[in-house]
């Protein structure tokens, strides 16, 4: 959100206080620094008088980490929804706070990063510096911590309104003109820094320039209290962060390196679990078994498992369904897992709404009226999960259908939410609850499945998210175009989630709906290529609309190609399950930008049509119908682990790749230990025993962990040979 027309001039009906200087540091003990600050320079008595001031207060909550509030009226956000921080417990190591008399600052040192108070008059400043080199990392300068009033009309932090318009048929635009208060934060960046992350995102990688409201809508995901950033674009040095309201949160998250920020992210918000092994295999949406010899692991029920006018009731429609819970169990004898299509939305012709209603379940209106819409079941209402009682009543549901056989459930939705003219069970504050509904919702279906299976089997397909939501995996793009573009976007918003703490990630293979929502499928190259994709992503679904993505409705070359790129991907099971260890104990994605493998290499900063899949892994997919596809190569030796070419990096290649092939290098002095082809849960002490050339000295032994999650590798490797495992790998 802008608040000035340029350098001189701020905009209409705008009052701007800024944090001029130091008044006094009220508190400084040993981990935390506390600091009046003034909006004008205090010359004499009469200064103190009829002008705002700003509380600042720093801590540090663990190692690398400093916490920062900033707030013009205390208390005005005890409504506001607040995240279970450091899951894990906190760590006994905190901050230290010292005083300089020589430079007249206060200090915090937290691992290897420290923030400076400068509290000389007409100052104002938070340095925040390395340790190590001394190097400024970013500041808090003049102007850069904010107290606002703004009137409504001016570019407001809200999302555009139709997040309410278009859901709710009583929606009427308030009248008030009243102004409103606003927390602003403007952090520097140095020359040539690069801005990325900040949810799944798919417009351009590096989000230098853009201008980015965190707000949830039918793509993307977001934070809390309705964020909005200016990145580079209202003052070209800052990252500008705005809120609505009198008090603003922040956390700086030192490395140095990507690996390290995303690992004590993880300890902040909470790590990604490692899913269930049978998740990464090939998920099949909405069509029918075959014996097209394709390796899957996964049958999913989209929408129409229920009846029509009834979503979302938790009943099999009877009519397709007379015995659920046999037929599931027909499934999984073909060792098959079943996952349901489900939301937070009951439709009003359902048994299950006239039960959310008598208990109170679902979102009110501030009259006390159940919250209702006609956009997408008939007279909906929102399940309000800040209500305990509704959380336990959508839990029952959810584990009656497990008992029949449902394994896991993709969590729909979860971003159209109601934000105005309502009131949450808790009181929640509901414009920062519309981001949090996310993670609640999400909880509150991994936790039932965990209930009842065991957390080391819990597994969502969940489509909603916000900060935290990384511990209820999987996330996935939503519904992009079938086309060549939606492709490419969907690789980076996979990216920018892999940058925002998330550990796994898929996307619908060959794309949602076609262009224009024409009833064509997919072309026959766009699906073949995005087959090669999806199947080097951390989860695999085929899925669309208005059309079966089965490849026999595309061309037989579709099915060999889904075939062999199927098994390639059971064979890689030790590593990438490897790499979910990683992502577990590290909070790194296995779909990761080159960037984080790479972080010293200035090419990689800005490539967005290749990643490392794990660490060991690059894929370059092929985004043309030509075949012909440009990537980069970091330094060292690189092979093709399809076809056993060398590449020496650093260096640029372009090169005509069949379906059957794309770049897929492994990486120099890394080890690839593979398995068997036919399905992804396997015991995978039991690797493939082959004939010379190859040689392995030392058998690698797998061993299990704590309740068979962890595994980790024994022994190692003396001597290695390039050998042909099987058509699709090379070792």
């Amino acid at each position: 959100m802008k608040f000035t027309h340029g350098i001189w001039f701020d905009r209409e009906d705008t009052s701007i206080y800024n944090a001029v200087e130091v008044g006094d540091v009220t508190r400084s003990n040993g981990n935390e620094i506390r600091a009046l600050c003034t909006t004008r320079h205090v010359c004499h008595r009469g200064d103190t008088l009829n002008h705002p001031t700003i509380t600042v207060k720093l801590s540090s909550p663990a190692p690398e980490i400093i916490a920062g509030t900033a707030y013009h009226f205390s208390g005005a956000g005890s409504k506001l929804p607040r995240f279970e921080l450091f899951p894990e417990g906190l760590p006994i190591e905190l901050g230290r706070v010292t005083d300089d008399p020589q430079t007249n600052s206060v200090s915090l040192k937290s691992g290897g990063v420290r923030a400076v108070l400068d509290k000389n008059p007409r100052s104002f400043n938070i340095s925040y510096r390395s340790e190590e080199s001394g190097v400024k990392l970013t500041d808090l300068g003049m102007s850069c911590v904010q107290y606002i009033i703004a009137p409504p009309h001016t570019e407001a932090s809200y999302p555009p309104l139709a997040s309410t318009t278009i859901a709710d048929p009583y929606y009427r635009a308030p009248l008030s003109s009243s102004k409103r208060p606003y927390m602003a934060l403007s952090f520097g960046l140095q020359v040539g820094e690069l801005v990325y992350g900040l949810g799944e995102r798919f417009g351009p990688f590096a989000k230098n320039g853009q201008h980015i409201d965190l707000w949830n809508e039918d793509a993307g995901t977001a934070s809390p209290d309705a964020l909005s950033l200016e990145v580079q674009n209202e003052k070209q040095a800052k990252v500008q962060v705005s809120v609505q309201g009198e008090e603003i949160r922040w956390y700086i998250i030192h490395g140095p390196t990507p690996k390290q920020i995303l690992a004590n992210y993880a300890k902040l918000t909470g790590r990604p679990p490692i899913p269930p092994a049978w998740s990464f295999g090939l998920y099949l949406s909405t069509s029918f078994l075959t014996e097209a010899g394709i390796p899957m692991s996964v049958f999913h029920f989209d929408c129409f498992w229920m009846k029509a006018h009834q979503w979302t009731d938790f009943t099999f429609d009877p009519k397709y369904f007379p015995d659920a819970k046999a037929f599931l169990g027909r499934i999984h004898q073909r060792g098959l897992k079943v996952c349901v299509w489900i939301n937070s939305y009951i439709a009003q012709n359902s048994e299950a709404f006239e039960d959310a209603v008598s208990g109170g379940y679902l979102i009110k209106r501030t009259n006390g009226d159940t919250w209702r819409s006609d956009i997408w079941q008939a007279g909906m209402g929102v399940v309000d999960f800040t209500n305990p009682a509704a959380v336990t009543w959508y839990k029952a549901h959810l584990k009656r259908l497990l008992d029949q056989g449902v394994d896991s459930f993709k969590t729909d939705f979860g971003e159209r939410i109601p934000w105005e003219d309502i009131t949450y069970h808790n009181g929640m504050d509901a414009v920062a609850g519309h981001n949090y509904y996310a993670y609640l919702y999400n909880k509150t279906v991994f936790d039932a499945i965990a209930e009842v299976r065991g957390p080391d089997q819990a597994l969502l397909f969940a489509r909603s998210a916000t900060a935290g939501g990384q511990q209820f995996p999987v996330h996935w793009g939503g519904d992009c175009e079938s086309t060549w573009q939606g492709m490419a976007q969907s690789l980076r918003g996979g990216l920018s989630l892999g940058l925002s703490g998330f550990g796994y990630w898929s996307h619908d293979i060959s794309g949602f709906m076609s262009e224009g929502q024409a009833q064509t499928g997919p072309a026959s190259a766009l699906y073949k290529r995005w087959v090669q994709f999806g199947l080097l992503s951390s989860h695999s679904r085929l899925h669309g609309s208005k059309n079966y993505r089965v490849p026999w409705h595309v061309d037989h070359e579709a099915t060999e190609v889904l075939r062999k790129f199927c098994r390639l991907k059971n064979l890689l099971m030790p590593y990438v399950f490897r790499q979910a260890i990683d992502a577990h104990q590290q909070g790194l994605p296995l779909l990761r930008a080159m960037l984080i493998e790479y972080p010293q290499d200035k090419v990689c900063q800005n490539l967005d049509q290749q990643y490392m899949f794990g660490d060991s892994l690059l894929v370059a997919p092929v985004f043309s119908e030509s075949g012909i596809v440009e990537f980069y190569v970091p330094a060292g030796k690189w092979v093709s682990i399809l076809d056993g070419r060398g590449y020496t990096g650093p260096a640029w290649f372009t090169e005509k790749y069949d379906y059957f092939n794309l770049p897929l290098l492994l990486r120099e002095s890394k080890v690839l230990l593979v398995g068997k082809p036919d399905k992804p849960d396997y015991d995978w002490v039991e690797v493939p025993s082959f004939s010379s050339p190859g040689v392995i000295e030392v058998v690698l032994e797998l061993s299990k962990g704590l309740e068979g999650k962890i595994f980790t590798l024994k022994g190692g490797i003396d001597s290695l040979q390039v050998e042909m495992l099987s058509e699709e790998c090379h070792l």
